[in-house]
């Protein structure tokens, strides 16, 4: 058994417990009084030999029944409970993790061998708890009768209700049942929120004080929640309850389980020679013992070369004293400070890399897969298997073909004019860079020489078109556009209030292909243009500045387009910067050659998102277990599909014309696109012992439906019980 709450109870103890036993001990003082009767002389002894001064304290039954109410409601405030079969009369959540570890197949401690999962671990601990659910009696709702309800809630990233509050025991079974495993990381925070929005909210009488609370805590406190997860919660210490509520933690697995995974997978083209190819594997370990892997590459199916690879011992760190961070509030600073340390000594987990080195100018489906020739036989290894697998679409080196229209431009023309073949080379085109003066570009872009080029450079100019109040403005052409130093006319781009001098990068998209790993805090711009996003824009800005967008990128069904809004040449110190020519390159590839494909950014529980060309038709999506699902464009071309609970490849097939990057196949278009984990906090697959929570650390209790049953409401009964008994007493000694 543990208290609450043990202090408070201890300090109104001290202050009740004095009080009540000194009015037993003193009695008021005493005047002399002259009587008529021998009557009320045998009345006045009596009351002076009951209130002598500091008397001896006699035995006292209503002393006695007033200390046992006076303890049972000290014992109700400190708030006692131990772990037990629950109680009826509740409203329990079953939360049920069925993210990618939970496929780990160390559910059952008793299986050496494995094969049991965590998710079937939980399951089988979530029934128990149905079983042991109290069913309502035959006398209606009163004392002891009143049954249980649940309900279900599966999460992974993202939450699911499964069944509403019920007292069929039947429906939660089938419910719990249907669970299936994905590979999505996992997230408390979406099942905590979802089970909040089916409890009693809470009424607030003053509208200033609702106004200070956020949504997801104006719910009624007191709800059971029962999580049954491996405990591999990241966002855990961002989950905030109320102290009311009861929590129960339910470990699924085993915390010597231990895991070689890839968290990382990326292919990069060298810009100089675009036919070699580097592919970067990452890999994590989390085994208390040095593990050898081979790392197998396969090629549209194919082996192409294994490595050998031998990870050394996961590092076992002690858990470190518990210091809240500076700034915090006291329960999330303590949340935050056990969050390492809740569960003891931790292995860390082990990173290496390994690099493959490709001569490949086609496009290929790369796959990676992590094997264990040194596995002991028949031994519980790997726990969890689909982190094992990694996929990467590569699109092929193509030759671009370019134009540049520019008023004159030195910098611009030393790059793709003054030296042509150093330029083809270094950018790999296909052939020189066509030069086009503005007086001439209008009637160049109606060309069929300008319909068939990768990448058109606009450098401070852009065609017109009339506008919405019929007046001819700047605008962005169809195809794949670079523009340096002009931006479209609203509501296609910003609108501009005027010049702004010594403007200084802000901020920038770190993780967008045309920008990873280039370095733009020291340049600077002035002067520049003040500039502001309007709702009805479609642009997305991808660098911010002290006067508003920087870059700006476009893409519909016509045309793509990288928007930088300043002059970088003229108007910048980005000219004296190697980031340039850099980002140049990275555009090229991003729009030309469908760059952004080669990138692993498709996570299980993410939506897949794919822009096809005009006039297509029967789009469908197979998924990696080859089923099919009909896809329905938008009017700009987008199809989306959602959710992605697979790793693997999602082809996007349909009929019409292609896209740069697409292929043709049995008649139709196809578009691969891969889905893998590369979570290295999901790969890290340890069961934990405790569960740190923003407002609490949840302890993990036994897989055997119990939970923690509150004594408080029994205790207050009794005392209630003990009043009347006193009250009867009393009555009952008056009356003699």
């Amino acid at each position: 058994m543990n208290f609450l709450t043990p202090g408070l109870a201890a300090i109104v103890a001290g202050i009740a417990v004095p009080s009540l036993l000194i009015l037993y001990f003193l009695r008021l003082r005493r005047r002399d009084v002259e009587v008529s009767s021998t009557l009320l002389w045998k009345k006045a002894i009596e009351d002076l030999q009951a209130n002598a001064p500091f008397q001896r304290l006699r035995r006292n039954i209503l002393l006695l029944l007033q200390l046992l109410v006076l303890a049972a409601a000290l014992l109700a405030l400190a708030q006692p409970q131990f772990v037990g079969s629950l109680g009826g009369g509740e409203r329990h959540i079953i939360m049920i993790d069925r993210s990618a570890s939970m496929q780990s197949v160390d559910g059952e401690p008793d299986d050496a061998t494995g094969g049991t999962t965590r998710l079937d671990a939980a399951k089988k601990a979530a029934l128990e708890l149905v079983d042991r659910l109290r069913e309502p009696g035959l006398v209606g709702s009163t004392l002891g009768s009143v049954g249980d309800q649940a309900m279900v809630i599966a999460f992974d990233q993202q939450a699911e209700r499964l069944a509403s509050f019920t007292g069929n025991k039947a429906e939660l079974r089938r419910a719990i049942n249907s669970i299936t495993a994905t590979d999505a990381p996992s997230r408390l925070k979406p099942a905590v929120l979802l089970a909040k929005a089916h409890l009693p909210r809470r009424v607030h009488v003053d509208d200033r004080a609702a106004q200070s609370v956020t949504f997801d805590e104006l719910y009624e406190g007191g709800a059971t929640m029962h999580i049954y997860s491996d405990g591999n919660l990241p966002d855990a210490p961002e989950v905030r309850t109320q102290a009311e509520d009861s929590i129960t933690f339910t470990p699924a697995g085993q915390r010597t389980a231990w895991n070689v995974g890839i968290t990382g997978l990326r292919a990069e083209r060298s810009f100089d020679r675009p036919a070699n190819v580097a592919l970067f594997v990452g890999l994590q370990s989390t085994r208390p013992e040095p593990v050898r892997v081979e790392v197998q590459l396969s090629i549209e199916g194919r082996v192409a070369e294994i490595r050998d690879v031998t990870l050394p011992a996961a590092v076992v760190e002690a858990a470190a004293a518990p210091v809240a961070p500076a700034g915090a509030a006291p329960a999330e600073g303590e949340a935050a400070a056990n969050a390492a340390g809740a569960d003891g000594p931790r292995l860390t987990p082990v990173n290496r890399g390994v690099v493959f080195n490709l001569d490949r100018p086609d496009g290929a489906l790369v796959a990676v897969q992590l094997r264990f020739p040194g596995a002991p036989a028949g031994g519980l290894g790997d726990a969890l298997p689909v982190d094992n697998l990694g996929y990467l679409v590569l699109p092929p080196a193509r030759r671009l073909n370019v134009a540049m229209v520019t008023p004159g431009n030195p910098f611009l023309e030393a790059v793709f004019v003054d030296d042509p073949a150093g330029a083809q080379a270094a950018f790999n085109l296909a052939r020189p860079v066509r030069v086009v003066r503005p007086a001439d570009a209008q009637t160049f872009l109606g060309t069929a020489e300008a319909a068939e080029l990768d990448v058109l450079i606009l450098d401070r100019w852009l065609p017109t078109a009339p506008g919405p109040d019929g007046k001819q403005s700047p605008t962005l052409p169809t195809g794949n556009t670079i523009v340096f130093g002009a931006v479209p006319a609203p509501p296609l781009g910003p609108t501009d209030q005027g010049e702004a001098k010594d403007i200084a990068v802000v901020d920038w998209k770190r993780d967008h292909p045309v920008l990873r790993g280039l370095n733009l805090d020291p340049v600077a711009i002035s002067p520049g243009r003040k500039l502001e996003l309007t709702p009805e824009s479609p642009a997305r800005s991808l660098m911010l500045g002290t006067a508003g967008p920087l870059l700006l990128e476009y893409a519909d069904v016509d045309r793509r387009a990288l928007v930088v809004t300043f002059d970088p040449i003229f108007r910048s110190t980005w000219i004296y910067e190697p980031t340039l020519p850099a980002f140049i390159a990275k555009a090229f590839d991003y729009l030309g050659r469908g760059g952004e494909q080669q990138r692993a950014t498709l996570r299980p529980g993410d939506t897949l998102t794919a822009r096809l060309p005009r006039g297509v038709a029967d789009v469908r999506v197979a998924l990696p277990d080859e089923r099919e699902s009909p896809l329905l464009p938008s009017p700009g071309g987008e199809v989306n599909f959602a959710p992605l609970e697979q790793i693997g490849v999602y082809t996007v097939s349909w009929d019409g014309p292609l896209g740069p990057t697409d292929v043709l196949v049995g008649g139709r278009a196809r578009r691969a696109m891969t889905v893998n984990l590369l979570d290295a906090a999901e790969s890290d697959v340890a069961t934990r012992a405790a569960l740190p929570m923003a407002s609490t650390l949840v302890q993990a209790t036994p897989t055997d439906g119990r939970g923690p049953m509150r004594l408080w409401p029994w205790l207050l009964l009794l005392g209630v019980l003990i009043v009347l008994l006193e009250w009867w007493v009393y009555n009952r000694k008056v009356s003699l």
